[in-house]
């Protein structure tokens, strides 16, 4: 006779009862520490199965167990195995994530693995709502200044945490297509906020953009306490509430003296201040891998460029001859971030299947028959052809502004280079992020964060530059000139391609 359930398992049963038992496709990890996952036609047209009993359905976390602040309140449960959820389930996390990093659409974080990802979503969205109230009744350009850089930090956790979520629910077969969607999120800001943010301004002025913001927050926290499960596997089962009940307890009573005390605590504030202030820079340390750092440099390079770009569309589109609006000027942002979208919707399925013809053409499988993946695999044509698009559609809009006084270049020219910057420039970034997660599969979210600790000091960079660059030498020569460095930097490619296996084999060693 089956034992019952208790009532909070069956609740939790309840929430997930769309998840069927599933054809799961993770197992052991091979020789190289990499992902062995299933192909759906391996060999002609002979498909493989996997044993149910490998990945059966998603257990339930009990309520009073879940993680992170206000768990017991999602209404998703929390499962002992994320990737055994639904693929309908998946697919609204992913999307729940997606919404959340609108509010940071290019941002950094450096997080710790160990603390959860509903905990640092919430929290982040918390400060993120406070620091924009604040920003909204700045009484100086400095306070101002400073709200929006903890507002900024505040936020920017979610896209480093987002992709570890990703890489918590999806199998690495299926995480390209799933992380550019999610990448739809990020982008998201780029295409709204210039929209959103002029017509607000131009209509109530600058203040009423940081209490949009403000609100936007406050509704999507609230949302999100309800709405996002803990996604980081769990190290230890759950205990059965029945049985935690009945077991004995392991607290005993002990003497100890005031030194002993006062050394545990020292230990305790000491381990913990470890933990906030230098575990966290530690990530810094994944540079010293070549296949992170070089995956690292061509997506700063990239990212820097993207905001050198945006500092020339409101400066040069807001001046003559074209003298555009505060919310015309909003609109020149629309044909990139299309681009963005088409890259995000086809680039994630297309490095999917590259991955998927690489193990077959080297032969790569696993005694149960099921394709092993590489992460370096994800860097071929793809990555050639976004070498190929965003240099040359940098050097075609620099060639249409510089030609738009002297030789009448309608204004459509520059936007429509622009359009095919987004769509190279997103495959460069999905691909760089996704990569990142596959090569550091414990420690997916360090990766993430790394790479935007990187990107973004280059951003900075580029933004700081972008103004005097502009007014020295002009948007012609300038993207000239960023258009060969891009073409420069695409040796990472090659180096990819012939180093790679190399470098992954060193990292899975010193990484386990």
């Amino acid at each position: 006779m089956s034992t019952p359930l208790p009532p909070s398992t069956r609740q939790a049963n309840d929430l997930i009862r769309d998840i069927p038992v599933v054809r799961h496709d993770r197992l052991p990890n091979d020789a190289d520490g990499q992902e062995n996952l299933e192909d759906e036609d391996i060999e002609g047209n002979r498909e493989t199965t996997i044993p149910e009993s490998i990945h059966p359905a998603p257990v339930p976390i009990p309520k009073s167990q879940r993680r992170g602040i206000l768990g017991r309140f999602t209404v998703v449960a929390e499962v002992q195995e994320p990737k055994a959820y639904s693929r309908r389930t998946k697919w609204y996390i992913t999307f729940v994530i997606a919404l959340a990093a609108v509010a940071a659409p290019m941002g950094s974080a450096i997080i710790l693995q160990t603390m959860g990802r509903r905990t640092i979503y919430l929290v982040s969205f918390v400060l993120f709502v406070i620091w924009n109230i604040l920003g909204a009744v700045s009484t100086s350009i400095a306070m101002l200044i400073v709200m929006r850089l903890l507002g900024g930090g505040a936020a920017a956790s979610v896209q480093a945490v987002g992709a570890g979520t990703i890489a918590d629910i999806w199998e690495v077969k299926e995480r390209g297509n799933a992380m550019g969607i999610f990448y739809l999120g990020p982008l998201c800001g780029p295409l709204l906020a210039p929209i959103i943010g002029g017509a607000l301004a131009q209509r109530w002025g600058w203040r009423s953009t940081q209490w949009f913001l403000a609100l936007y927050g406050g509704a999507f926290l609230f949302f999100l306490v309800f709405a996002l499960p803990e996604t980081l596997k769990t190290a230890t089962p759950p205990v059965d509430e029945k049985n935690k009940e009945n077991a004995p307890s392991e607290h005993r009573l002990t003497r100890i003296n005031s030194r002993q005390k006062v050394k545990q605590t020292s230990h305790k504030w000491t381990k913990m201040l470890k933990r906030w202030l230098i575990n966290p820079l530690k990530i810094i340390l994944y540079l010293r891998f070549p296949a992170v750092s070089i995956t690292v440099y061509y997506a700063s390079v990239t990212f820097a460029i993207l905001y050198l770009l945006n500092i020339s569309l409101q400066d040069t589109f807001s001046k003559p001859p074209y003298n555009f609006s505060t919310i015309d000027v909003g609109l020149v942002y629309i044909p990139n971030s299309l681009g963005y979208f088409l890259a995000s919707l086809f680039g994630g399925k297309w490095t999917d299947r590259i991955m998927a013809r690489e193990a077959k053409r080297a032969g790569r499988f696993d005694e149960h028959g099921k394709l092993v993946y590489r992460p370096e695999d994800r860097m071929r044509e793809n990555a050639w052809v976004a070498a190929f698009l965003y240099p040359a559609a940098l050097i075609w809009y620099g060639y249409a502004l510089s030609g738009a006084a002297e030789k009448g270049v309608h204004w459509v020219a520059p936007l429509v280079a622009n359009f095919w910057f987004g769509v190279g420039s997103m495959l460069v970034f999905a691909m760089a992020t996704t990569m990142l997660t596959e090569f550091m599969p414990k420690k997916a979210s360090s990766g993430v964060a790394v790479n935007n600790f990187a990107r973004n000091i280059c951003s900075c960079v580029g933004a700081i530059t972008a103004d005097p660059l502009i007014s020295a030498i002009g948007n012609g020569w300038l993207f000239t000139g960023l258009g060969v460095i891009a073409m420069a930097s695409s040796v990472v490619i090659w180096a990819m391609r012939k180093y790679g296996p190399r470098w992954r084999q060193v990292m899975d060693r010193e990484l386990d």
